[in-house]
């Protein structure tokens, strides 16, 4: 069974360069790709930048995902913004990872399970969606504590994993270091999509492992794309063995 995976820091849905709130272009971004499956990062809840939208839902709805999860990550003035998954398949067993480092912004991680056949258990995918830090050292403690927790510790090694995400890994050594040793594989290698007007760095990345069948990644080419927020999204295919 085939998949098509999308991971997008939406940036709140405000463009890049123009600085306005346009959620239409990413809904126009996203829709362009009809993915099964989006991760999306910096989604805002009720903040008055965004009209006070429920982004998480006012994305799903646009895009017929039904199946939704979304986590508050960090706490504004009005409102919050975080992570947040849109699924066409049911999505299970939703819950948080805490990231954060002292002295830092706070960071989760946002885990489910995705049953991309509801009638057989073992066509379940765990996903893990996370925005890293900014600093080198709080990305390797986030990313440990993510490969240490219980649902990845305990987790059989045939069982399809996909971590994905705003790594913010500017020089592209985490994966290498911290996940291809425990059995991960990149499907994004180098894709450049940052930032999205004029990308020149890899900040976005998307890992797996277990049961999945790669069968190819790109960026975002569609023009709105580059308005749309400050990053680009990634566009991954696979197939669950």
């Amino acid at each position: 069974m085939q998949f098509r995976l999308i991971t997008y820091n939406i940036h709140k849905g405000i463009g890049g360069l123009d600085r306005r709130y346009r959620p239409e272009r990413i809904i126009e971004t996203l829709a362009h790709y009809e993915p099964d499956i989006v991760l999306l990062q910096e989604v805002d809840e009720g903040v008055p930048r965004t009209n006070h939208h429920r982004q998480v839902d006012l994305l799903g709805e646009a895009l017929g995902l039904r199946h939704r999860a979304f986590q508050q990550n960090v706490k504004v003035k009005h409102g919050h913004y975080g992570n947040a998954i849109l699924s066409r398949f049911p999505l299970s067993d939703v819950h948080d990872i805490d990231l954060s480092v002292r002295w830092k912004k706070r960071r989760r991680a946002l885990v489910a399970h995705c049953h991309l056949h509801p009638d057989e258990h073992s066509r379940t995918l765990l996903i893990y969606n996370m925005h890293l830090g900014l600093a080198g050292f709080e990305r390797s403690i986030q990313l440990r504590k993510i490969l240490g927790h219980e649902t990845l510790a305990r987790t059989h090694h045939r069982t399809a994993v996909i971590a994905a995400g705003d790594f913010n890994d500017v020089w592209g050594g985490l994966g290498k270091r911290l996940l291809e040793p425990v059995g991960f594989q990149s499907a994004a290698g180098k894709i450049k999509t940052f930032p999205a007007f004029r990308p020149l760095r890899a900040l976005d990345r998307i890992y797996f492992r277990g049961d999945l069948n790669w069968l190819g990644s790109h960026a975002s080419k569609v023009p709105v794309a580059r308005q749309a927020s400050d990053h680009l999204p990634i566009i991954a295919e696979f197939e669950i063995l």
